[in-house]
This record gives structure tokens, C-alpha cells and sequence, in this order.
């Protein structure tokens, strides 16, 4: 292949490196102005009266609303949300009023002039009692709000989707084993802290037409929640996402976007834009849920094989779950990881708290729940006096096997990532003492992920000829630093036969570029890309239409090359692409066609539901993303110190489109993974975050950098652009667990809770030496 494997300069890299990349928060227009929120103090409290006078004469304030202007709820999948709250706060910093003024400093003026009166309600912290069925309410009325069919509140309790999945004859497993282990973890939540924060800016017109400017990932999802939160039709309603500066998943959903729009609305023409601090980034956009996670295993002794598995997962939601509730499902459809277990039961419920409102992460609750799985197989390993490579030998998936909802895989990486990693990281060699107080040792783990999207999902895109024999395409999907924007350029070149650089990408603006259901997922490579193959094919057919007119000949005897039409037999015979830009014009001075367009369109194929009680379906995802992680660690026993020395990453992302950006890609995750495995903790005591700024919250630095090695084992997806997977997110999943896993093997202690710190090392080997004592 020309382009596709290949690794090009990044499309956007001139535009980001020179400061010539627009943000949202970049965007200055005439009359502006802008808005700013009163957040409640409380975690939970009704709202028994709010006293906007005193704001609203400030000078330069135009405009001041509380959750009662606008009571309608949204969300994506379960319409739980409001922008402002109505009744009662559910979250300490929830919106409560908001203010348009000329200025930032006036609105920021006016909101402490804002004076609310509170009756503070308890409050849940915590998920498991939350559950229970004494626990305050946080939403009373569950049982009246829209959701998915897939989706399954429970009215009366605060739990907001139950997943169910079911699978053999778990009984029957665990009286065949002969081990039975059970342990619980707790993953607490974390914040995605990209670099750009939240900001909007909307504009309503005297026509009523609404555009929205957002640093968003989901252009379309995000119009689509906010077309229907403010009941307006779609024509009426334009969401455009230039650069985003990292989103995450933050940027998935809606956010700030529901309290500017209706500013935008009493202030008619005039633009309002809101920008988070970054402590209201922390508190105010979605966080990564925290979950209970208790694996119940049953095993034979005389091979590890895995006979049965009973799986709870308590996901802390949030107060608000509209996202969080497609989370819980998709931790529900992966619950064993990637092994191969005849008999398992899981129970994935999502719980209201009154903590910050949960949503999408980097791996979609795949990073959470293998913190526990992966453990979980070292932990027995060691008791059944297994090694832990032999363990995910024998149980680890292959070409043949089946997942927990019964998917039979047609070809699977694992084993070979598994090898791969045992090799690259001399897995052998034992636990070094490299002086009295510093040990190293090494670990590793599996992940696995798959898309979490509805079965019918679609993809567009469009591609139109220059009258040059350039090309302009458009696709929603969004670059939000991973790369997108280069790989689908790759596959349009490679299809069409040309240099990259003659293609020019568009996209997020939802009146210009086409249809795209989300960037997230780990998704757009495949199905964007699908879409963008399928446009450039179609485009491809319409210039060999047109060519064998003007050549005279069958267009099977025609192919693209190196922007011209070119003869297969005679190669000298060629004209170049730009000749059938317009169309043809014949000899008569007639003609026909016109301009040259090629559209394509996407639905993943063969994707069914799967059955509501037992979670089981032949195919209720696209494809599954399988990797192994290893990880080297130094352990200081004086001072609990963790220095993850070196990490290697070996996944089966199909073919790799770009090496250098499927590289970055892996390095990021496996640095992001580190932070949550030593340093990330939202922290959080009755519903207040006590680390909400970058001097509390610590993420890695270039002083925490290991070793990075990365390493692919290729088996094409059948369905995939050139054979393309998603793989944004997987190759961060197994990360932590690799790490957790080192660290035990250095120190004998196990860690059931992230992050290690070295509080937690020096407090577990003080109880190691009392015990041994």
C-alpha cells in the first residue's frame, strides 16, 4: 500500500506547533457577552429560595436565570439532567442561577450578589449504601424520566441502569472447581484534566436559528441533546467544534453548553460565552465514576482453568447518570476481561450519589474494572501455585473463543501480545534487590475493549474533487489530539491513489459536514473510517465512469495512480484527475456528470441487541481491541517510594494506519494509566473535592517518565478500513493492573484500591512485618 502503513506528518501539526490553531475559547465577536453560574455549597440540599434582585441591577448585567427559567430535563441516554438545578442541588458546585454581562468581571460581580437559601438533605456518598433501600433519594421521580430502551432504572431506589449478563451454569462451575476465591476492589474517581477546559459560546438569531460553538467531541450528539433539551428543530440548531484541546471523554456530552443557550435566548443576537476555571473543570465536568468491584472465582487446581465467575460491580454515578448509565452497560458486556470462562454472572449497577456527575473516561470502564480482573488472576495464580503467565495461557482468549455474552471470536491477539510481552520484558528473571531498601520486580496484565455504541450505529463522509485534482473531505469525526484527522486523510490517499497532501479535511460543523455519531469509543478509525473509504471508492468509480468515456475503453482496464487515470496495459496512455473534476465536457462541446462528488455511509454490519436478561448476543459489538501490558517497578521499602522503571505494550490493533501516531497513541496511555496507578484520586469527603487544582491533583511529569516500548500483533479486522481496529482507548485499560501486579511481586503486599501511594506501600509492609512478627 502507498499511504496506509505508513507514517505521515500530522495534517494539523503546522496549525498547533505555530499557535495558528483556533480554540473555542479563541473566539471573539462583536457584542459578546459573558456568563458566569452561582454553584451550590451543599451536596445535597433543596433550594427553598433564590434572590436574583440585587444582581440584576448591577450595571452591565443583561440577563439572570435560575433552574426555574427552564425545568426541562436532558441527557444522552437517560433525561435525568438539568442544566440549572430545579428543586433540589444534587452536587456540591452544581449551577443553581446564572448571569450574562458585558464583561467577565461583572458577571463574576453579580453572581456573588445572587443570595440562596438552602435546607440541606443528606446526602449519599457512597454507592453500595446507596443502594440500599433506606438511602435518601436523589431523584424521586426515576420513574417518570425518558430513557433508552436499553436501559433499566430501578423507580423508588437510586439505582439508574442495572445490567444483567448470564452466562452457563454458575452453580454447577463453582462445584466443579476445587479453589473458590473472592476479593474486593474500590477504583475511586479521577478527573480527565485536558488541557483545554469547558467553553462555549451561543448565539440565538431573530429567526431562531441557534449555533453553538463548543470544544466538544460529538458535534452531532451534542446537537442532538440540545435540540431536544430546548425543542428545537434540528435545522434550527448548529453545533461547530473547531480545535479541542483534549478531551478524554469530557467532552463527550453536554455541559456549560445547556447554560449559555438559554442566555443566548434573552439576549437575542448577541453572543454568550462561558469558559471553566480549572477549578470548575475539576468539580463541574464529568469525572471518571468510581466502582466496588467484587470478583467471586472458581478455579481447577490442576490447570488454572477458570470454571466460574460472579461478578458485582457498583458504579458511583454521580448525581446525574444520563452518560454514566451506557458505562455501567459496557463494563456489564466485558465483565471477565479477555478469558475464556464457560460460566459467569455479572451484576453491573449504576447508582446515584451526590458527587460530581459521572461520564465517559479513557476506556469506558474497562481501566476501572481490569484494576480488579487482573489482580484478581495474580492473586489466584499465586494461591493455586501457578505462575502468572501460565494462568492467562490457559484462559486468556484465542482464535475460536468466546466472550462473556457468547460472541465467538473469528481471530484474537491475546496469546500473541501475551508472548510478545513476557519476551520484550525478560518476565523470567526474578525480583532484584538492587540495595537494602530499593527492590524492583515486574508484572503484567490484560485488557480488553470493545465499542460501546448502539448496534446500528452510522458514519458519514463526503469527498469532493478541486478543479485542480485536489480533494476537500468532510467527516464529523472529531481530532481531539489522538490523530483522527491524519488517519482518515490516509485512507481517502490511499484509496484514491495520491499524496496525502492534496487532500484537505473538514470537519465538526453540524450544517456543513456530514453525519457522525460520537467521537468516542475508540471507534472513528473504524467507523469513520469505513465511511471515508466507502466516499473516496465512490468518487474513485465515478472518475473511471467518466474515464472510460474519454478513453475509450472498459473501466476495468483503468486504475488511479499517482493523481492521473492511467491504462493498465498502456501505461503511457494518461490524463490527470483535475480533467474530470467538472464532470466531461465531449466532443461536441456537450457535457455531462458534473462536479464529482463521492459520498459514503456506514452502519456496522451483523451488530444485534442482546437479550435483556441474560446480556447474551452472537454479536452485540463490532470488535474487540486485545492487548497485554508489563511494567517494571522499583520500590523504595524506607520511604514507599514507587518509580515505574519501564513499560512495554503489545495490542492487536488490526493494521496500524500511521506507526507514529499509533505509537504516541500507546506511549499516552500507557503514562496516563501510570498516573492513576500512583498518583490520580478526585478526593472527595462528604461530597466536597479537596483536590481540585494541579497543586493537589498530581498527574506525571517528565520526572515520572519510564522506559516506553511498543509493540503491535497484527490480525486484520475483517470489517475495518484496510483492517483497522480502534485503539485509542484499550491500550491504556491493562496499564494500572500491570503496575499493581509489580509492585505485590516486589513487596508481598497487595493493593485493593488505586492509587499506590506511598503512604499506602510503607502502611501494608508495616502490617506485613506485624503479621510475620
Amino acid at each position: 500500500m502507498r499511504t496506509v502503513g505508513t507514517t505521515i506528518d500530522r495534517v494539523d501539526g503546522v496549525k498547533k506547533v505555530t499557535g495558528q490553531a483556533k480554540y473555542v475559547d479563541d473566539i471573539r465577536m462583536s457584542r459578546m457577552l459573558y456568563a458566569q453560574v452561582k454553584r451550590s455549597p451543599y451536596a445535597h440540599a433543596k433550594i427553598l429560595s433564590i434572590d436574583t434582585s440585587e444582581a440584576e441591577k448591577l450595571p452591565g448585567v443583561k440577563s439572570v436565570i435560575t433552574g426555574d427559567y427552564y425545568k426541562k430535563r436532558g441527557g444522552l441516554y437517560l433525561e435525568d439532567k438539568n442544566f440549572l438545578a430545579v428543586g433540589t442541588a444534587k452536587y456540591r458546585g452544581e449551577a443553581v442561577a446564572a448571569v450574562a454581562a458585558e464583561t467577565l468581571d461583572i458577571a463574576k460581580a453579580a453572581v456573588e450578589l445572587i443570595k440562596v437559601e438552602y435546607e440541606e438533605l443528606p446526602a449519599v456518598t457512597n454507592p453500595v449504601e446507596g443502594m440500599k433501600p433506606d438511602a435518601p433519594l436523589i431523584h424521586p421521580d426515576l420513574g417518570t424520566y425518558k430513557v433508552a430502551p436499553i436501559f433499566h432504572p430501578v423507580p423508588g431506589t437510586n439505582i439508574s441502569h442495572h445490567y444483567k449478563l448470564r452466562k452457563g451454569d454458575v452453580d454447577k462451575g463453582f462445584a466443579e472447581a476445587d479453589y473458590v476465591a473472592e476479593h474486593t476492589f474500590y477504583i475511586p474517581h479521577v478527573q480527565h484534566v485536558p488541557i483545554e477546559p469547558h467553553v462555549a459560546v451561543a448565539q440565538y438569531e431573530a429567526d431562531g436559528k441557534l449555533t453553538v460553538w463548543a470544544s466538544c467531541q460529538s458535534p452531532f450528539a451534542v446537537r442532538q441533546a440540545l435540540a431536544t433539551s430546548f425543542d428545537i428543530p434540528l435545522n434550527k440548531v448548529r453545533v461547530i467544534s473547531p480545535y479541542v484541546g483534549g478531551g478524554f471523554g469530557s467532552k463527550a456530552g453536554t455541559t456549560l453548553e445547556g447554560i449559555v443557550i438559554p442566555l443566548s435566548m434573552l439576549n437575542c443576537g448577541r453572543p454568550v460565552k462561558m469558559t471553566y476555571t480549572r477549578e470548575e473543570e475539576f468539580e463541574d465536568a464529568y469525572v471518571r465514576q468510581g466502582v466496588y468491584a467484587t470478583l467471586k472465582t472458581g478455579v481447577r487446581k490442576s490447570d488454572g482453568k477458570i470454571l466460574a465467575q460472579k461478578i458485582e460491580y457498583v458504579w458511583d454515578g454521580g448525581a446525574y447518570t444520563e452518560y454514566g448509565v451506557n458505562i455501567v452497560k459496557a463494563a456489564g458486556i466485558a465483565c471477565p476481561g479477555p478469558y475464556d470462562i464457560d460460566n459467569i454472572w455479572c451484576d453491573s449497577y449504576c447508582v446515584y450519589t451526590n458527587h460530581p456527575v459521572g461520564g465517559p473516561y479513557r476506556g469506558f470502564g474497562m481501566c476501572e474494572i481490569h484494576f480488579a480482573i487482573e489482580q484478581n488472576l495474580d492473586m489466584i495464580a499465586h494461591e493455586i501455585g501457578m505462575s502468572e503467565v501460565d494462568i492467562r495461557r490457559v484462559n486468556g482468549l484465542r482464535a475460536g473463543g468466546a466472550t462473556a455474552t457468547g460472541q465467538i471470536l473469528e481471530d484474537c491477539g491475546y496469546q500473541d501480545c501475551l508472548e510478545t510481552v513476557v519476551k520484550e520484558l525478560e518476565y523470567d528473571k526474578p525480583c532484584e534487590q538492587v540495595a537494602p531498601n530499593l527492590i524492583r520486580a515486574k508484572g503484567i496484565a490484560g485488557g480488553w475493549k470493545s465499542p460501546s455504541q448502539p448496534t446500528d450505529v452510522a458514519s458519514a463522509a463526503i469527498i469532493r474533487m478541486n478543479e485542480d485534482g485536489t480533494f476537500m473531505l468532510m467527516t464529523s469525526g472529531q481530532d481531539i489530539g489522538q490523530g483522527s484527522d491524519t488517519v482518515l486523510t490516509q485512507i481517502a490517499a490511499e484509496v484514491l491513489d495520491i499524496d496525502p497532501s492534496k487532500i484537505t479535511i473538514r470537519t465538526g460543523d453540524t450544517d456543513h459536514t456530514p453525519y457522525e455519531w460520537q467521537t468516542v469509543a475508540s471507534r472513528t478509525t473504524y467507523c469513520a473510517g469505513n465511511a471515508v473509504k466507502l466516499a473516496a471508492e465512490d468518487a474513485k468509480n465515478e472518475i473511471l465512469e467518466l474515464a472510460q468515456i474519454k478513453f475509450g475503453c472498459s473501466k476495468r482496464d483503468l486504475e488511479l495512480k499517482d493523481g492521473y487515470v492511467v491504462h493498465k496495459i498502456h501505461k503511457d496512455k494518461k490524463v490527470p484527475l483535475s480533467t474530470f473534476a467538472l464532470g466531461l465536457t465531449l466532443p461536441d462541446a456537450s457535457g455531462i456528470h458534473g462536479p464529482l462528488i463521492g459520498k459514503g455511509s456506514f452502519v456496522v454490519p451483523n451488530n444485534v441487541g442482546y437479550d435483556q436478561e441474560t446480556g447474551q448476543s452472537p454479536k452485540p459489538v463490532a470488535f474487540w481491541t486485545v492487548g497485554v501490558n508489563g511494567a517494571e517497578v522499583e520500590v523504595n521499602t524506607d520511604t514507599g517510594e514507587i518509580r515505574v522503571l519501564k513499560m512495554i505494550s503489545c495490542f492487536d490493533p488490526g493494521k496500524v494506519i500511521n506507526p507514529a501516531l499509533y505509537e504516541a497513541q500507546v506511549e499516552g496511555a500507557m503514562v496516563q494509566a501510570l498516573g492513576t496507578a500512583i498518583f490520580e484520586e478526585l478526593m472527595l469527603k462528604d461530597g466536597r473535592i479537596l483536590n481540585r487544582n494541579f497543586v493537589d491533583y498530581k498527574i506525571p511529569t517528565a520526572d515520572d517518565m519510564p522506559e516506553l516500548t511498543v509493540r503491535v500483533a497484527e490480525h486484520e479486522e475483517p470489517t475495518g478500513p484496510y483492517g483497522a481496529r480502534g485503539i485509542g482507548e484499550p491500550v491504556m485499560v491493562p496499564g494500572a493492573p500491570a503496575i499493581a501486579n509489580a509492585v505485590a511481586n516486589a513487596i508481598g503486599c497487595r493493593f485493593f484500591r488505586m492509587p499506590i501511594r506511598a503512604d499506602d506501600v510503607l502502611k501494608a509492609l508495616k502490617e506485613k512485618k506485624a503479621q510475620e512478627a
